[in-house]
């Protein structure tokens, strides 16, 4: 029977893995032999029982958490892809949109209207629409609604 050959691809994903394990293992091997050459019956004279066990089991947990960090992967989140029928349905205007996104980051109306060179008072003209298309009476209700609906990340 032919057994398959690994592709540097398989073995490019299996290395550092292998490499984790392979530490974790020496570092387990390293812990038995501190054990021995500490000599057991010395350590449980000179230290009592329970402090030597909760040695070991913080050496363990440390290890463990190590281990975990290593052998875990990493995801990675998709990038932000606008939900552009969502906006179109709504009917959101370009600067709607615009002051939508200023409101997620945080800006007060005045802000606003310095950034997009208008009135505060258009600015609330825009709040008050953005409300009413997006059914919803505070800030933080139409942020939380335009970020469900992924018109915003």
């Amino acid at each position: 029977m032919k057994l398959p050959a690994f592709r540097p691809k398989d073995l490019a994903r299996i290395a550092p893995m292998a490499k984790a394990v392979a530490v974790y293992a020496a570092a387990l091997a390293l812990g038995a032999f501190l054990l021995e050459w500490l000599e057991y019956k010395y350590m449980t004279r000179a230290f009592a029982t329970e402090i030597y066990i909760v040695l070991i089991a913080l050496a363990f947990t440390g290890l463990g958490i190590w281990a975990g960090y290593r052998l875990t992967p990493r995801t990675i989140a998709p990038p932000f892809e606008r939900n552009e029928p969502a906006r179109k349905s709504l009917g959101l205007t370009d600067r709607e949109f615009e002051v939508l996104e200023r409101l997620a980051a945080g800006d007060a109306n005045k802000e606003i209207a310095r950034t997009l060179d208008v009135s505060p008072n258009t600015i609330k003209t825009h709040i008050a629409s953005l409300f009413q298309k997006l059914e919803v009476e505070r800030r933080t209700q139409a942020i939380q609604k335009a970020r469900e609906l992924r018109l915003i990340p």
